[in-house]
């Protein structure tokens, strides 16, 4: 499109901002790549000290090598693709002379990154690279190589739940396989009564993990709901969950199979950490399982309802 335009369709600010949008997507994708691979080196480094003979301190090094794969890549991150990188900036300056668009706070005195200046966040960590360098130096202070070699399999099996258990990553469409996501469009075109995706108010570099910057949500009083096939009749389960959003003062309580209380209402952690509940036996006898989120009725406020991060269900050892 820019190869054929004419330089009377490159003043039209609707051309620009199309512009705009897909060079950004572009540098960004190029990024996600590049950071998504740094990001893999640096758990390759974890796991393999891990594996190692835990009586020989691996940990530190790994540790150390680890973070350089990380901050090498942020480092270079406008590398990546910097013609894309320069375009997404002329462009952005073009929309400001054709139409006044304030896309940047101190460029164009937005009034916020969060109210459309995206320009801002152009290079915001695309991997979690700030919440991985917040455990390692949490692990550098432990005491003992036990210890940190318990925090390193902490990391490296976040997603894992264990043999015979699930995990959901609820704001990532391509993982959340137990969430009910209730009417059609067709149906609910306005998801008064359907699950969507969230996105809270943080980025990556303010120390969160990426599955906790999205998640899955209801608007208003409609629960939110996850459902399980096929469990072991004779075993006990827990579950685990990380309520994250940007509705923190809601308060939410879960529920199984609707009759049983797992936990009564309570207010969401101020920053998002794993918390375990049990499931009664009773509850996963016929072998099928319900979770219900809700908040309490009528509550009102802005239309957010429920908001969860991630789950897990856990099969415990017999």
């Amino acid at each position: 499109m820019e190869r054929t335009a004419t330089p009377q369709e490159k003043l039209n600010w609707r051309w620009q901002q199309a512009m705009y949008r897909a060079h950004y997507d572009a540098y960004v994708r190029s990024r996600l790549l590049a950071e998504t691979t740094a990001e893999q080196h640096a758990l390759l480094a974890l796991r393999q000290a891990h594996s190692a003979n835990a009586l020989t301190p691996q940990i530190l090094p790994a540790l150390d090598e680890a973070e350089g794969e990380l901050d090498r890549a942020y480092l270079r991150r406008a590398e990546a693709a910097p013609d894309l990188r320069a375009r997404v900036f002329e462009l952005a300056e073009a929309l400001f002379q054709s139409i006044h668009m304030q896309l940047s706070v101190d460029r164009y005195q937005a009034i916020g990154y969060d109210r459309g200046a995206n320009l801002d966040t152009v290079d915001l960590s695309l991997n979690n690279r700030v919440w991985l360098k917040k455990q390692f130096a949490a692990i550098r202070a432990m005491a003992t190589e036990r210890e940190r070699m318990a925090a390193v399999d902490d990391i490296l099996n976040w997603t894992n739940p264990g043999p015979g258990g699930f995990y959901d990553d609820l704001g990532n469409l391509t993982q959340q396989p137990h969430l009910v996501r209730g009417p059609s469009f067709e149906k609910d075109p306005d998801y008064r009564h359907s699950s969507l995706v969230g996105f809270g108010n943080r980025a990556p570099d303010q120390g969160w993990r990426l599955s906790w910057l999205t998640h899955a949500e209801t608007l208003g009083d409609t629960p939110l709901e996850l459902r399980y096939h096929d469990l072991d009749r004779s075993a006990r389960y827990k579950v685990r969950v990380v309520y994250a959003g940007d509705t923190p003062r809601v308060p939410i309580r879960l529920t199984a199979n609707e009759q049983y209380e797992i936990h009564p209402f309570l207010q969401k952690p101020p920053e998002p950490k794993r918390l375990e509940f049990a499931i009664p036996p009773v509850a996963t006898e016929g072998g099928e399982l319900q979770l219900r989120w809700n908040r309490p009725a009528g509550l009102g406020g802005n239309g957010r309802g429920v908001q969860v991060a991630e789950v897990w269900l856990i099969r415990e050892e017999k």
